[in-house]
């Protein structure tokens, strides 16, 4: 029987050119409740930006948010992970004198950023409805910091193996979408907030469904038996996934249907 659902947002049920998620994903999230069955959303983006996203359904999931950095359910912070300040400082200042690239540095709540471009506030502000604040200094800064994020639409991929080398050795350094690069504590990722989730409700691995596509999902994927790479995931996502799937919410109808007792 399965009781936890847990999916990666973009590139999983949101394709990356979109930020609203179809009106059947929240009635499945209700089916899936009425069974009991518990859905949590896992992402990279920032908690508020996800009960935006969820908002039909905000009350009734449990959110993974910052890649692992923060984990939330019922209004109730049961995880944080936080980052060296030292070293947020350093990476932002590096990937600011990066040709390419733009920073942007996680609280809690509020994405800081100093944006080099008005289409990066733009996105950051209108078109992803994060909730920003623009610093000049990093000393504006009034809290501990979950993650420090690269955006480069430009060259990421063929700079992926720079950012890993610079700063691989203080740092987990994921993929997180498309564009944009994560930099974290070594021990917070998603995995964390899946596992948090199993404790707390005392969920066993075998009892648990996930979906991703990226880097920043192996370790979700690894907690849970009933693991799903979507067609367009990375290789080593599919990798470590039992199963593939070309539609994540197919999935979900079928497991309603079954009742929770989808096998496999």
């Amino acid at each position: 029987m399965i009781k936890m659902v847990v999916s990666d947002v973009d590139g999983t049920l949101l394709p990356h050119s979109r930020q609203s998620l179809p009106e059947q994903l929240f009635e499945q999230i209700r089916q899936l409740k009425e069974l009991g069955i518990l859905f949590v959303a896992a992402s990279g983006r920032q908690i508020g930006n996800l009960c935006r996203l969820f908002a039909p359904v905000e009350q009734e999931i449990g959110y993974i948010a910052e890649n692992g950095g923060l984990t939330v359910y019922q209004g109730k912070v049961l995880d944080k992970g936080s980052f060296s300040m030292d070293l947020t400082k350093e990476i932002a200042q590096a990937v600011w004198e990066d040709d390419s690239g733009e920073f942007s540095i996680s609280g809690e709540r509020t994405y800081y950023i100093h944006p080099k471009t008005q289409e990066f506030l733009w996105l950051m502000r209108d078109y992803m409805h994060n909730d920003i604040r623009i610093i000049q200094d990093f000393s504006e800064i009034p809290e501990e910091c979950l993650k420090v994020s690269l955006f480069d639409q430009k060259h990421l991929e063929e700079r992926i193996p720079y950012w890993t080398r610079r700063f691989g050795d203080r740092a987990r350094v994921v993929t997180s979408g498309n564009d944009w690069l994560d930099f974290m504590p070594g021990n917070v990722h998603k995995g964390n907030g899946v596992r948090c989730f199993q404790k707390t409700l005392g969920i066993t691995p075998e009892e648990c469904m996930a979906f991703g596509d990226e880097h920043n999902d192996i370790e979700m994927l690894q907690s849970v038996r009933y693991s799903y790479a979507v067609t367009t995931a990375r290789e080593k996502v599919k990798a470590v996934s039992r199963f593939e799937t070309e539609n994540v919410m197919e999935i979900l109808a079928r497991l309603i249907d079954s009742g929770g007792k989808l096998g496999g």
